[in-house]
């Protein structure tokens, strides 16, 4: 008997098993290949716009993957640094071979935590209630908990041009009886595709015709306790191409063999994330379209055709690799493909990942119909958080929109579903200014302290950098600059124009132009660390936009709160338009500000619901 049985061991597996390992309940991970434990079956980073910043949310909460990111990493960059701090994020080029072996290493050297190399049939249910699963061999494992996290791998099949083969991603088995006993029991399931790009010999490459984009020279970390390191000086470069004219008309030409196009593909494609024969039928007006080689490993000759991500048969491959600059006699290691798969409709969830209709079983992951390692992740991780304090009889842990991406996420997914694999995109987060790269510790470290997935020494440590910003805030705000001529000459050497008033540092640091690391003159830096400096400079900078978005929040927290009665009818409202009784009786809203986000349901519906909900609560 265990407390917590994790099907899946992909990025929202690994997370789910080791946060429920760590808050000390039994736990069991079931994969069908231990040495694909947290895989790059796709492009091999972490990170990048917006989900960098969950990387870094899923480090303040106690999980993995910005650790493993950070020991396995062989180039990084902060992207977007020349822009405002609301879009700034990490990423990093993994090292496809050592990452899931660092994360495997982990999982198999934690305590409360069992691994085995099985596949699932199905789960384990009496009376309807989940009390553990099934394996293909007919064994059974009870748990108190099952979370569901099989990725791609539920009724997958490869698709190469014509050529549809029942597989999961490199080759793997897939999972058969899983969706088709969830669909018996109510689920609805959809086919979403992906796909992923062909990988050539890096020494067939011919790097002079390309233009080559190398790492940050600083060391950058993920994760903020800083305790793993990549060999900044030792980093790997990636090279920027472009495909061309021929390229355009191979692929035109052989359009119809691509599986998108040939009527093979049944599953729906990620909107953001297109393959390139898909790009050139959406966007005839570009003359060319980025390609980024990107290295998969130090100990594999292998390199990863960002950008160019194709289910056509191998032969035109050949070719649309030929007319690419740089790749003209390059051999392709690798072949690319197209990957469908079942995804279940995640509006049949509660914010805590927890099915609705079958208490104490959760989905995390690319099942939710999502897309990318760090989406998924996340994912697992408040699953594992949120199984293991429902096993606690405590409350649950819902982050808001105006907390975290992870938040806006499965928010997003809970209440609206997906048409197609769904990407974090910043611009899915309205508070985004509230949501950055810098402060996701600030934000979710207390959350992370109270379930107990970080130990008081880093707590400790979150605690010190609270004080040195509290204290650098005050030493700034306590310093004057006085407008006399000394002092306006070392002011125009910083490239500013002169005081005329009275000015605090702390006032003197809102000019754009300033930042805190040239008011040496008057501060002494050198007992705050960089964090602290970083974290001073951005909230006053910004402080009056933070502030204005602080109150933007509120106004939003006050729907959030005001709960809806799980007992309600909709069929008794009078007034409610058919199509929000529909989608309200299907998602069933905990609060009046999710039922606001539903689409079908206008703000008149909403109206009706809040007086409604006013006239039981009189009846009372």
């Amino acid at each position: 008997m265990y407390d917590v049985i994790v099907i899946g061991g992909g990025h929202a597996g690994s997370e789910a098993c080791l946060a429920a390992a760590r808050m000390g309940h039994k736990t069991l991970l079931v994969t069908g290949n231990v040495n694909m434990i947290a895989s790059m079956p796709c492009n091999p980073s972490v990170g990048g716009p917006a989900k960098g910043i969950v990387v870094r949310e899923i480090d303040a909460l106690g999980g993995e993957m910005g650790k493993n990111a950070d020991k396995t990493a062989i180039q990084m960059r902060l992207l977007n640094i020349s822009k405002g701090p609301a879009v700034r994020a990490l990423r990093a080029q993994s090292d496809k071979v050592l990452y899931p072996k660092e994360m495997k290493q982990t999982i198999f050297n934690q305590d409360n935590l069992d691994v085995v190399e099985a596949y699932v049939d199905s789960l384990y249910l009496i009376d309807n209630a989940v009390k553990g699963i099934v394996l293909e061999n007919g064994d059974i494992y009870k748990g108190h908990t099952v979370i569901v996290t099989t990725g791609t791998y539920m009724q997958a099949k490869i698709l190469v041009g014509d050529q549809v083969t029942d597989s999961g991603p490199d080759k793997q088995k897939a999972s058969k009886g899983l969706s088709k006993q969830l669909r018996e029991v109510g689920f609805e399931t959809t086919r979403l595709k992906t796909g992923t790009p062909p990988r050539i010999i890096t020494k067939t490459i011919d790097f002079s015709k390309t233009e080559r984009h190398d790492g940050d020279a600083v060391v950058r970390h993920f994760s903020f306790d800083k305790e793993t390191y990549y060999d900044v000086d030792n980093q790997w470069p990636c090279y920027l191409t472009y495909t061309s004219s021929v390229t355009h008309d191979v692929i035109n030409l052989n359009l119809t063999k691509s599986s998108m196009y040939s009527g093979v593909v049944e599953g729906v494609g990620p909107r953001y994330c297109p393959s390139i024969e898909d790009k050139l039928v959406r966007f005839q007006d570009k003359e060319r379209h980025q390609i980024f080689l990107e290295p998969e490993s130090q100990f594999i000759d292998e390199t990863y055709v960002q950008g160019f991500s194709t289910s056509m048969p191998h032969d035109v491959q050949e070719q649309m690799i030929h007319s690419i600059p740089g790749l003209e006699n390059a051999e392709i290691a690798r072949y690319a493909y197209a990957i469908e798969y079942d995804a279940i409709d995640p509006r049949v969830l509660y914010p805590t990942l927890e099915s609705k209709e079958y208490p104490n079983l959760y989905f995390a992951g690319q099942v939710n119909g999502t897309s990318g390692y760090e989406e998924a992740a996340c994912q697992g991780l408040m699953a594992g958080i949120n199984a293991s304090l429902k096993l606690e009889q405590k409350s649950p842990l819902v982050l808001k929109r105006n907390e975290a991406y992870i938040g806006v996420l499965i928010d997003d997914l809970v209440t609206k579903g997906v048409k197609d694999p769904y990407r974090l995109l910043t611009s899915r987060a309205e508070y985004r200014l509230l949501l950055r790269h810098d402060n996701a510790d600030i934000r979710l470290r207390e959350y992370g302290y109270q379930v107990g997935l970080i130990n008081e020494a880093r707590y400790q440590s979150y605690q010190d950098k609270i004080r040195g910003i509290k204290s650098l805030k005050q030493v700034l705000q306590s310093i004057q600059l006085y407008p006399n001529p000394d002092t306006n000459q070392l002011i125009r050497q910083l490239g500013t124009v002169d005081i005329k008033d009275k000015t605090s540092l702390y006032d003197f640091l809102r000019r754009p132009e300033i930042h805190l690391e040239q008011l040496t003159n008057w501060v002494d830096l050198e007992s705050f660390n960089e964090d602290v400096i970083e974290q001073v400079e951005i909230d006053i900078k910004y402080e009056g936009y933070i502030t204005k978005a602080y109150k933007q929040a509120e106004k939003m927290l006050k729907m959030e709160d005001y709960s809806i009665p799980n007992t309600i009818d909709y069929d008794n409202i009078h007034n409610l338009a058919l199509e929000a009784r529909e989608k309200l009786k299907k998602i069933k809203p905990l609060t009046i500000g999710q039922a606001s986000r539903i689409s079908g349901v206008n703000p008149a519906d909403i109206s009706i619901l809040l007086i409604h909900i006013k006239t039981l609560n009189n009846r009372l």
